[in-house]
């Protein structure tokens, strides 16, 4: 279904009951954000929050994607996997054989529905310039700060159009806009990304590049810019694909170059001038939970600002997961479920990934499994796939349904699991926001192979012991003082794993201490060993697996223990290293960022408004719970 502009949706979000409107007062600096880490965390996802009275002529949509309904009903289905069902018919029509005459004929019907789907200009203007601004001024608008941290306020939800210059193809992107002044902004693009190759192509041509970002319009807009396509997919024919409509674009007024949705909110136009110096931009509460450490990045110069009349500014914040960015990484996991299928990994039965792996760092893959090896055949293909490239961490198993029950899949890799021969490391590019890396944007990989293992896989000196599923904490926090805190509740699963926060304090720690657990008696059952920073608790399990896979380079940061159980035959154990990495200790040059938590000031502020906002009984702040956690300057004066 086709939302015919923002507003539409707005009003069927109230309609369903998915909605609060906020009517007293909220400042953008630091207030919203607040409030929406408060609902965007309840059960579900809470509601959307329409901040009515911004300070700013316009009002401020938040958490509009936040929840597993609300995303359906921005794209317009029941169901996310109803669009995968789709895909695959698709496929699967366009590459059955022809025939005859009449096999050719059924695809006529389905050929015209693409037609209708892709995008088209229309003359005259659109909506979204309805009202022109004479002088623009960014500033203008309520664009929000997110963190205390933060660089400054942030555009959090900007649909960016680029083209490349030699070849006119439209790339549509999303990437974070630091306001620093009424017409200039930073422009966020990862060196990975598309956008950022078309600005090195008008660096060679010595030419500015024309921008326009759109705010608002069909929500889908928003969702389309932020899937990971294939380069030369314009992102406006899947928004057409979703809606069942085709996207109308109207030309920019200062930029004709390029064109934007009709239905836009705000249009924000200018350019990007590859001989200008680049602007310090950042910190920035990022999806990864942490602060994404400031960087060198290109000048946006606004030459323009249109809206609509009544138009919404639309916002989102990121940090610790759950945020409502996980329904959009949600929707991708699912929709392009049939995409890698039918045309990378045709094993592959179901994927996941898991809130605490915040997209990257964690993937769960099903295969259909039918011969030895193609655990790792599988793993280079996932990894060479699109933006599966910056996966960390790939679990792989061939049973489990569904793959979303972590502690029966968990049980099902553990039995298969010889830590020596079934966990694959690699190194390969990253995602830039990966604080763990040694070097910027390039690290370790590993795959966990849970398959059931064919006659040639398995190492027969290899002995399966099962840990007593008494397993008394004690053994290790009497005998280990840097062991602060430990989870041994999986061994009660039968999943031969702990979890240990540990207080390090020298050189080597990590790796000698994995050594004298794995030598005492009794333990040599256990498979795998996760470590993490000693103020995380160890018992708040999503909590201290988003900590231990953000903190992680699998590849320098593992240790493997063999220990003989005869003359031939042996146990293992893997270490993995997820505490925070420091110069002194793990001579690691790189800065380490804080995860993001809310000012004390900010906090009681909202406490003492929240009778006042109409949303609900008190919800706390999340921000709470970590702030315990932080380190250095910032704890130091929390």
């Amino acid at each position: 279904m086709a939302f015919k502009n923002l507003q539409e949706f707005i009003s069927a979000l109230e309609k369903a009951g998915e909605l609060h409107r906020i009517s007293s007062y909220v400042n953008p600096k630091l207030e919203m954000a607040e409030i929406t880490d408060r609902v965007s965390k309840q059960a579900g996802g809470g509601k959307a929050l329409l901040f009515e009275n911004t300070g700013y002529e316009f009002p401020v949509l938040m958490n509009a994607y936040g929840s597993d309904k609300r995303m359906c009903m921005a794209l317009g289905i029941q169901h996310l996997d109803d669009v995968a069902k789709e895909i695959e018919d698709l496929f699967k029509l366009l590459s059955a054989p022809k025939e005859g005459l009449m096999d050719k004929l059924k695809l006529l019907p389905k050929l015209a529905q693409f037609s209708s789907w892709m995008p088209a200009v229309k003359n005259g203007k659109g909506e979204c310039q309805e009202i022109i601004m004479t002088e623009p001024d960014i500033t203008k608008l309520p664009v929000i700060t997110c963190w205390p941290k933060d660089g400054g306020p942030f555009v959090t939800l900007p649909v960016i159009h680029t083209k490349d210059p030699n070849t006119g193809q439209r790339n549509v992107g999303m990437y974070r806009m630091q306001v620093f002044g009424p017409v200039l902004t930073g422009m966020h693009w990862h060196k990975h990304k598309v956008s950022a190759r078309h600005f090195n192509e008008y660096k060679k041509l010595n030419r500015r590049m024309p921008v326009a970002v759109a705010l608002g319009g069909d929500p889908v807009y928003a969702y389309s810019a932020s899937a990971p396509l294939p380069e030369n997919v314009d992102e406006y024919m899947l928004a057409g694909f979703l809606r069942k409509k085709r996207v109308e674009l109207v030309k920019c007024i200062s930029q004709p170059d390029v064109e934007v949705p009709a239905d836009a909110d705000f249009v924000i136009e200018g350019y990007v001038d590859p001989n200008d110096e680049l602007i310090w931009e950042g910190p920035f509460g990022d999806h990864t939970g942490y602060y994404s450490l400031p960087d060198w990045y290109p000048r946006f110069h606004i030459t323009a600002i249109t809206h609509k009349k009544h138009a919404v500014y639309p916002a989102t914040i990121v940090g610790i997961p759950p945020q409502e960015d996980t329904w959009l990484g949600k929707a991708t996991e699912r929709i392009f479920l049939a995409p890698i299928k039918m045309t990378l990994v045709p094993e592959i039965v179901d994927m996941d990934m898991p809130v605490e792996g915040v997209f990257h760092n964690l993937v769960i893959a099903k295969i259909k499994k039918d011969y030895a090896g193609q655990g790792q055949k599988v793993m280079n293909a996932m990894w060479g796939a699109g933006q599966m490239m910056f996966n960390k961490i790939l679990v792989l198993t061939d049973q489990g349904d569904p793959i979303q029950d972590y502690a029966a899949v968990a049980k099902y890799v553990f039995q298969n699991l010889n830590p020596v021969t079934d966990i694959h490391f690699s190194q390969g590019p990253m995602d830039v926001l990966d604080h763990s890396c040694t070097k910027l944007g390039f690290g370790g990989k590993m795959c966990i192979d849970g398959t059931k293992k064919f006659e040639e896989e398995i190492e027969e000196n290899y002995e399966l012991k099962i840990i007593n599923n008494g397993f008394d904490d004690s053994i290790l926090l009497n005998k280990f003082s840097e062991i602060k805190r430990i989870n041994s509740s999986l061994l009660k699963k039968e999943i031969p794993c702990l979890i240990l926060s540990v207080q390090k304090n020298r050189k080597g720690h990590i790796k000698e201490l994995h050594e004298k657990i794995c030598s005492l008696p009794g333990l040599n059952g256990i498979k795998m060993i996760l470590y993490v920073e000693h103020t995380v608790n160890p018992q708040d399990l999503p909590s201290a697996l988003w900590r231990f896979c953000n903190n992680l380079d699998p590849k320098r940061d593992h240790m493997i223990y063999k220990a003989p159980v005869s003359e031939k035959d042996f146990t293992a154990c893997i270490g993995l290293d997820g505490t925070r990495k420091t110069k002194e200790y793990d001579d690691f040059t790189r800065d380490w960022p804080n995860i993001i938590v809310a000012e004390t000031a900010t906090i009681k502020t909202i406490d003492e408004k929240w009778s006042q906002l109409n949303i609900g009984p008190f919800i706390p702040s999340p921000s709470l719970k970590f702030k315990d956690q932080l380190y250095g300057e910032e704890a130091a004066v929390k």
